[in-house]
C-alpha cells in the first residue's frame, strides 16, 4: 500500500470513470455497512447496473471526485466523492456533501481527506450520514461538521436507515433542526 499512497491521485471524474466508481461504491457498501443492512440486500447490490447509473450522473455534469492510484496494470480507483446543490428543500447550506467512500484497505491513506477538500473545498457545507457509522462522524468532525440535532429514517433498497445530518460553517441559528 505504501507504493499506492505515494502515487495516489485526485481528480474530475469523468464518465468513462463509471465503471471504476460503482466497484468502490458496492464494495465500500459491503465492507462498511453489514452491521446496518441484510446480507440479502448488500449481495443483491450490482455493478454494472450502478455503473450505468453513474454514467448517467457524469453525462448529466455532476461534480465527482475519483481517487485513484497507480499501479503494475494501470490507475485504478479506490475512492471518490460528490457535491452539489443543497437536495433538501430545508438544507441548512447551499453546498451538500452528497457522498464519499474509500476502500477499506485505503483508509488511512489520506485519500478520504483530500477527497472531501477537492469536493467541499472550506465552503459551508452538510451531510447525511449513518447514525451507526461512528467512523465517519468521527471524520466529519474532524473537518469542522457537527450534528445539529436533524434525523431522518431513509429506505435502501427497501431496508430503513437512520440517518443524522452533519453541519459546518453555518452559524448554529441557521443550523438547527428537527426530527423529519
Amino acid at each position: 500500500m505504501a507504493d499506492e499512497q505515494a502515487s495516489l491521485r485526485i481528480r474530475r471524474a469523468t464518465a468513462e470513470d463509471a465503471l471504476g466508481i460503482a466497484r468502490v461504491h458496492v464494495r465500500s457498501w459491503r465492507e462498511s455497512y453489514g452491521h446496518v443492512f441484510s446480507a440479502f440486500l448488500l449481495d443483491g447490490l450490482n455493478v454494472q447496473a450502478r455503473a450505468e447509473r453513474w454514467r448517467r450522473i457524469l453525462t448529466a455534469g455532476a461534480e465527482v471526485w475519483v481517487a485513484e492510484v497507480r499501479a503494475r496494470t494501470g490507475e485504478r480507483i479506490v475512492g471518490w466523492a460528490s457535491a452539489g446543490a443543497s437536495r433538501d428543500a430545508d438544507g441548512p447550506a447551499p453546498l451538500e456533501l452528497n457522498g464519499i467512500y474509500v476502500l477499506r484497505d485505503h483508509y488511512g491513506t489520506g485519500a478520504g481527506q483530500q477527497l472531501l477538500d477537492a469536493a467541499l473545498g472550506d465552503a459551508p457545507a452538510y451531510l447525511w450520514v449513518l447514525a451507526d457509522n461512528p467512523r465517519a462522524q468521527a471524520f466529519y468532525r474532524r473537518n469542522g461538521f457537527l450534528p445539529d440535532g436533524t434525523s431522518k429514517v431513509d429506505t435502501f433498497g427497501g431496508e430503513p436507515a437512520n440517518e443524522v445530518r452533519m453541519v459546518r460553517g453555518v452559524p448554529p441559528e441557521d443550523a438547527e433542526g428537527g426530527e423529519r
